[in-house]
């Protein structure tokens, strides 16, 4: 009996959403029905001022009675107040409003929803390549470094002068080149500069790209390992037994000395280039291959696809 609280019924904010709604709904129709009855009422009122009263029965306005426009003017506003009940308020009311709103936030949502995919690609792509640079065998334990696993091998397409490029791309179009470069890093881990991975269209299939760039925060592919030196990117590939590093000059000048193997395509001509493959010395390289191509309908130049094995 005492002490004891009554149960109040609770009701959450749609329902009283509803019934505001309700409510308000009741009211609009309730003063629209008014304005009805005041209408005819008046309309009524201003025929028999006029016919029997006699109230203005002279006042014409081109050849009709006053009270006629006077009617016709009441008639538009309860028409336009008639309008406004029923169908503005039902295609721009409060749900027409709160419709508009939710598609609002139904688009920003799906904004914020892309950009925090993009930035989860990203940090996912940063992490995988700084893992490289954060984690170093040769740093944790010396004679790991020692120990080499892999065959690192350069492969290069150079003019009888050693021009291999001008202005990030190629000087020459050599199917068979192209043949042999696709065939032999199939598969593997393929070095390269940051502009050498920029003259690509795209990642080539089934290689795995490590670019060195000194960038912050490079933008790359996903599946595209980036590192900040030529070591680091040796480091990155030391589980591929023939990681190939693809250009460009400066690079092959830095894998020159740590190189196991080069994969040479010789073209016979001299081009005038800005981009050069280091001098092959004869004292450290041993020419362990030698193919002649002929110049034909499909190859502007004749070239050769020449090895060279550390001696």
């Amino acid at each position: 009996m005492f002490g004891k609280k009554k149960n109040t019924p609770s009701i959450d904010s749609e329902q009283l959403e509803l019934i505001e709604n309700a409510q308000r709904r009741v009211k609009q129709k309730k003063r629209l029905y008014i304005h009805f009855v005041i209408f005819l009422i008046g309309s009524v009122f201003l025929i028999l001022a006029n016919t029997v009263l006699g109230i203005g029965e002279d006042v014409k306005l081109f050849g009709k009675e006053w009270f006629l426009y006077a009617i016709f003017i009441w008639l538009f506003l309860f028409l336009y107040h008639l309008f406004n009940v029923f169908v503005t308020n039902k295609f721009m009311g409060k749900d027409w409003e709160k419709q508009q709103l939710d598609k609002l936030v139904a688009k920003q949502q799906n904004r914020i929803n892309k950009l925090k995919e993009g930035f989860l690609k990203e940090e996912k792509l940063m992490a995988q390549s700084k893992a490289y640079n954060e984690v170093k065998p040769s740093e944790k334990n010396p004679d790991t470094s020692k120990k080499k696993t892999s065959e690192l091998t350069l492969i290069v397409a150079a003019g009888e002068n050693d021009a291999i490029g001008k202005d990030n791309k190629l000087i020459w179009h050599l199917s068979d080149d192209l043949k042999r470069f696709k065939q032999l890093t199939n598969g593997h881990h393929i070095i390269m500069g940051r502009k050498t991975f920029e003259s690509f269209p795209k990642p080539l299939p089934n290689r795995i790209h490590i670019v060195i760039t000194r960038q912050e925060n490079y933008k790359i592919p996903e599946g595209v390992i980036v590192v900040n030196s030529l070591e680091d990117a040796i480091d990155a590939a030391k589980n591929d037994a023939q990681p190939f590093v693809i250009g460009g000059g400066e690079i092959y000048k830095q894998a020159m000395p740590l190189a196991d193997k080069i994969e040479l395509t010789r073209v016979h001509h001299s081009f005038e280039a800005d981009t050069f493959f280091p001098k092959v010395d004869m004292s450290i390289w041993q020419e362990t291959n030698n193919t002649f191509h002929e110049k034909d309908e499909n190859h502007d130049y004749s070239f050769s696809f020449l090895t060279y094995s550390r001696r």
